[in-house]
């Protein structure tokens, strides 16, 4: 899993990334939430691990950030602070789970590989686009920042074909057929139909390739 960690007590932080580390996860960590908000409008991440009391913004206001932005991922909190109120706004921003100092690693440990398992089914049917883009297979939509996009009836047919084809060249013959029903339009309306698709899309995944066709290649996360 790739997770975002925000933990400002140094030998903490430490600790807590080489031990997930050990378990092959890929760990971002940061000090301070404004920091980590700024990271987050531009990466995807499995799973947040946020400390409450951290300096210039603290976890529950970066989560409270990114829920007005319409970025939702599971968050586990972890924090001294035993206030029932923190406590409770902490699930009402929509927390996984609430772990209080101090505690041992392997039940850090234990927490993320439940919320992991719970998230294997619907992962396994989502199909990386971009940094922010993610399509699901067995539901049929578009997700930007795991919110769901609205898409016209052709524009979801295009994304569907070149999502069956990843990496591979979809030519005009195939459009033709899957989204236009062997209709007789020409090449010029399938390439305006997917320039506005482009044009519509905050990160554009699909590639022009001059003269035969439309791909989309597999991504990879830097």
């Amino acid at each position: 899993m790739k997770i975002l960690l925000l933990e400002d007590e140094h030998m903490l932080r430490t600790s807590i990334e080489e031990y997930l580390i050990a378990f092959n996860h890929k760990i971002v960590g940061f000090t301070n939430g404004e920091d980590a908000l700024k990271n987050l409008e531009n990466n995807i991440y499995d799973l947040l691990v946020l400390d409450i009391n951290v300096p210039k913004l603290n976890g529950l206001e970066l989560l409270k950030e990114l829920k007005e932005q319409d970025i939702v991922t599971p968050t586990i909190f972890i924090s001294a602070n035993l206030d029932i109120e923190d406590i409770s706004e902490a699930f009402d921003l929509g927390a996984c789970d609430y772990l209080k100092k101090p505690f041992h690693l392997k039940e850090l440990g234990i927490r993320i590989e439940r919320i992991k398992k719970e998230q294997k089914i619907k992962s396994s049917q989502h199909m990386v686009l971009s940094s922010k883009y993610y399509f699901s297979k067995e539901e049929k939509i578009l997700f930007y920042n795991n919110v769901s996009q609205v898409l016209t009836k052709k524009q979801l047919q295009i994304l569907t074909l070149l999502c069956e084809n990843i990496g591979v060249i979809v030519d005009f013959e195939k459009f033709r057929s899957f989204v236009w029903n062997d209709e007789p339009v020409d090449n010029a309306t399938i390439r305006a139909e997917i320039s506005r698709f482009r044009k519509s899309l905050k990160e554009d995944f699909i590639s022009n390739i001059k003269g035969v066709g439309y791909r989309i290649d597999k991504y990879y996360s830097h």
